[in-house]
């Protein structure tokens, strides 16, 4: 059976999907800023890699939106 989705459980989900962006952001520009880096790997690959997040982070975001307008 299925469980109806009420206003609580839609503001968690919007809350978590939320965190999730914020998140990603925050990663994507702390690995362009060279912040955040990862052992081993080149700072140039580390600062392609942040770009890719906030890029993609950005796409899904427009598409969420476009999603739930539609």
């Amino acid at each position: 059976m299925a469980k109806k989705s009420g206003p609580i459980s839609m503001l968690v989900a919007l809350v978590a999907w939320l965190t999730g962006v914020l998140v990603s952001l925050a990663v994507g520009f702390g690995m362009i800023d060279k912040v955040l880096t990862v052992q081993w790997i080149p700072v140039t690959v580390t600062m392609i890699a942040g770009w890719i997040v906030v890029i993609l982070t950005l796409v899904s975001v427009i598409l969420a939106i476009l999603d739930r307008m539609s």
